[in-house]
């Protein structure tokens, strides 16, 4: 059974070999999603935070009344 185990490079392997490097490969992800979730979750929380600060000022700068900004040259 030929493998495909990454940029296109195919390794002939036995059935029991290909369920154990799918296996192995599996458990490596699922590692890897685990140490990067929360750094996702935190990035997201920040990009949150700067979207509504940007969202206020927005709405301040265009609020009725709002003081005009003049180029004092």
């Amino acid at each position: 059974m030929l493998v495909d185990v990454g940029t296109c490079y195919c390794s002939k392997k036995t059935a029991e070999d290909a369920t154990d490097f799918f296996k192995r490969k599996f458990d490596f992800i699922t590692k890897r999603k685990g140490k990067i979730q929360p750094a996702l979750r935190e990035k997201h929380i920040m990009k949150q935070a700067v979207m509504e600060m940007m969202s206020q000022k927005i709405q301040q700068l265009t609020a009725p009344g709002a003081a005009l900004v003049t180029d004092k040259a």
